[in-house]
């Protein structure tokens, strides 16, 4: 019973890191390295290794290091206005350059985020959309710019093994509002999707499991 109450409390604790941002203004330390930063704070969201385990918050690890140090700048000059970015993001707008650039290299250097089997009625389908797009909705393929395996590259965000939940809310935000500034081509390409073709592709994107190439 001690066990299950000492795991209960630890598994309380990351939770409620993640809530609250005068918590995470605490640790900051602007002397910090981008690796102490990944470790004291970031870890409560995103974990350790950037191996995020809840839906609601990004997986990190292998992400490219160009495409983080963008989002980073978005954060930092409050550009991007999700949700989320105001809840959790905002508050690091102190971040030296550098601590940035060691940020977004730990988290690059991290093994990919890996994705899960499913066995989802919508696997097929969003393969489909994936690879071919919807020709007569005018949704071009996403491979044609994230690749063959979902792996993107640079500036392109790797999303193979992604949160289902998190691919369907930032497409979301894409189709329907501006709170992604880079998001305009998205916009575009999102439009005319329905909320099944939303579902379908993330859930392929979710279940790929790909390494680093």
């Amino acid at each position: 019973m001690r066990l299950f109450r000492s795991l209960f409390l630890l598994a309380f604790v990351a939770l409620t890191a993640c809530t609250n941002v005068e918590q995470s203004k605490d640790v900051y330390k602007s002397d910090a390295t981008g690796k102490e930063l990944a470790l004291q704070v970031c870890s409560a969201c995103h974990g350790k290794t950037g191996q995020a385990v809840s839906p609601q918050f990004p997986k990190l690890a292998g992400q490219h290091q160009e495409y983080l140090l963008i989002q980073l700048g978005e954060f930092k000059e409050h550009r991007r206005s999700t949700p989320n970015a105001v809840a959790f993001m905002w508050s690091f707008n102190q971040l030296t350059p550098e601590q940035m650039k060691e940020l977004a290299q730990y988290y690059s250097g991290q093994a990919p985020m890996i994705g899960e089997p499913t066995k989802s009625p919508l696997l097929a389908r969003g393969k489909s959309i994936y690879e071919q797009g919807i020709p007569g909705s005018n949704v071009t393929a996403c491979s044609s710019c994230h690749g063959s395996n979902g792996i993107g590259g640079k500036e392109i965000p790797r999303l193979a093994g992604q949160h289902a939940n998190y691919i369907a809310e930032q497409i979301h935000l894409f189709k329907s509002s501006t709170k992604r500034p880079n998001g305009v081509a998205m916009m575009a390409l999102t439009h005319s999707m329905s909320e099944e073709d939303i579902q379908a592709v993330s859930i392929y994107l979710s279940s790929l499991q790909v390494g680093l190439q």
